[in-house]
């Protein structure tokens, strides 16, 4: 058996026996066996990377059956066509289309095509670069940070997120609640007027909140909750100016600042400091942003990070739907305008009076506010309508396959980690018997051929080239016919 395996020469590479002499395999053919589909292509294809599986011999050696004389891999047969093309391209690499991605990574990362070339295919196919997660060197920092950061380390972890999320659902309910006609203040001015309260002329003035308003108490117990959070993140961050760089943190850094400066408001307000009118206007700013906590939820939910990450890879499309929109707004507005030109009655008094509807016509909303009513302008306002249809259905199936892509990414992330391939077992050759064995083998032997006439004498040569099977104590032979 120890024949039929390549020798290696002093250069390292191996020779293989043809014909009774030894000869460099780079001229030689050799037989790939993937899961019973056979492969042939010469040496010198696959000594073109030999820093890969199948181009370096001493690698490849694992898997090669001198009972066959070929190498054997149990993998996916249909991706053995494209990394072979591989080698037979120089370089080309090609995944086929029946194939998913997570499979070829896999047969990729087996063939050890290398880092270069998974990194070149991952670009191709337009994965995102997975940014490293870095980590604070003190060990105590670390597990705070992983507590605080990344909800999928540990239970613990999960019941912190699990609780920030109901914090931030509360903080959006309150927000809500606080501008129904039972529950909102009269004397708060920055909420807007009711239709009953238009018809006052006293004079208005900030109102205080009381220790003992219960939406306050929630408010107060909510941020105090969010600037704890931010917190322990800041000081258990192993990037302090990395930190302040994220979106997630400035979202959050945003959610607490509106108690903070709407109370400093009210404290100045109090003491006569500020004037009234530009407390008005920071206090409805202020209440207009609390809103932006509901963006807080993207650090827990899956699903506004896919969205996120689908509008992120499509501003292209997006700048260039509203490109679109501005063309058709301005050329159909102008239509519209001369064509309702001598209608007395008319609401396009002008061009950018009738940028709204146009907006609204190409948008296929309709509000029927403002209408044309003479057959010029009709016809302006069905053009108006198709084009407006035409013009969002171009890049919205872009759009679309973005989200399709990233949440079956998502999706087939989460599978890989439940599944486990097969691992090829390398040949061994079986192990070379002891002195005792061969003589004890050889013994048995001289019995077999004492009883046995038809059996061929020790010294003939044997067609089928008999080798030994495993460790069985007795010979596995054949009954051949004698030359």
């Amino acid at each position: 058996m120890e024949n039929l395996l390549p020798v290696p020469t002093e250069d390292g590479e191996p020779v293989v026996p043809c014909a009774g002499h030894y000869h460099k395999d780079c001229c030689e053919r050799v037989v790939i066996n993937v899961s019973g589909l056979r492969f042939e292509t010469q040496v010198k294809t696959l000594r073109r990377f030999p820093n890969t599986l199948l181009g370096d011999p001493q690698r490849r050696l694992h898997y090669y059956d001198p009972l066959r004389n070929e190498y054997f891999f149990d993998r996916n047969r249909p991706c053995f066509d494209s990394i072979l093309y591989y080698y037979q391209s120089g370089g080309r690499l090609r995944r086929p289309a029946n194939i998913p991605i997570d499979v070829f990574l896999e047969e990729l990362k087996f063939y050890q095509l290398g880092d270069e070339t998974l990194t070149k295919f991952r670009d191709d196919e337009g994965f995102i670069k997975e940014e490293e997660r870095p980590m604070p060197e003190r060990p105590f920092l670390k597990e705070v940070w992983l507590l605080f950061e990344h909800p999928d380390t540990s239970q613990a972890a999960r019941i912190i997120a699990v609780i920030s999320v109901m914090v931030i659902l509360i903080s959006i309910v309150i927000f809500c609640l606080e501008t129904l006609p039972e529950f909102r203040d009269e004397r708060d001015i920055s909420l807007p007027p009711v239709h009953h309260r238009l018809n006052n002329s006293g004079p208005y003035t900030v109102p205080t909140k009381s220790p003992g308003d219960p939406f306050f108490i929630v408010e107060t117990i909510c941020i105090c909750w969010f600037s704890f959070e931010l917190l322990v993140r800041f000081i258990a961050c192993p990037s302090k100016p990395a930190f302040f760089k994220n979106i997630m943190n400035m979202i959050d850094f945003v959610a607490i600042i509106p108690y903070f400066v709407a109370l400093g408001t009210e404290f100045a307000q109090q003491r006569g400091v500020s004037q009234p009118a530009m407390s008005l206007a920071i206090l409805r700013v202020i209440r207009l942003v609390r809103v932006f906590r509901i963006f807080k939820l993207s650090r827990h939910s899956k699903g506004l990070q896919i969205l996120g990450q689908t509008l992120k890879a499509s501003m292209r499309e997006l700048g260039l739907l509203i490109f679109f929109l501005f063309i058709g707004v301005i050329l159909f507005s102008s239509a519209v305008y001369f064509a309702e030109a001598d209608h007395d009655d008319t609401n396009f008094t002008s061009i950018p009076a009738a940028f709204w509807w146009a907006v609204v016509s190409m948008t296929t909303v309709g509000y029927g506010d403002m209408y044309p009513e003479t057959m010029g302008g009709k016809i302006v306002g069905s053009l108006c309508a198709i084009a407006g249809v035409l013009t969002i259905s171009l890049p919205v199936p872009v759009i679309v396959s973005n989200f399709s892509y990233f949440y079956h990414r998502e999706t087939e992330c989460e599978e890989h980690s439940q599944f486990t391939h097969i691992t090829t077992c390398p040949y061994t050759p079986p192990p070379s018997p002891s002195i005792a064995a061969i003589r004890e083998k050889a013994h048995l032997k001289e019995k077999h051929q004492n009883k046995d006439t038809t059996i061929s004498e020790p010294n003939s040569e044997l067609l089928d080239g008999m080798v030994p099977m495993g460790n069985s104590d007795v010979p596995n032979k054949r009954l051949v016919t004698q030359v």
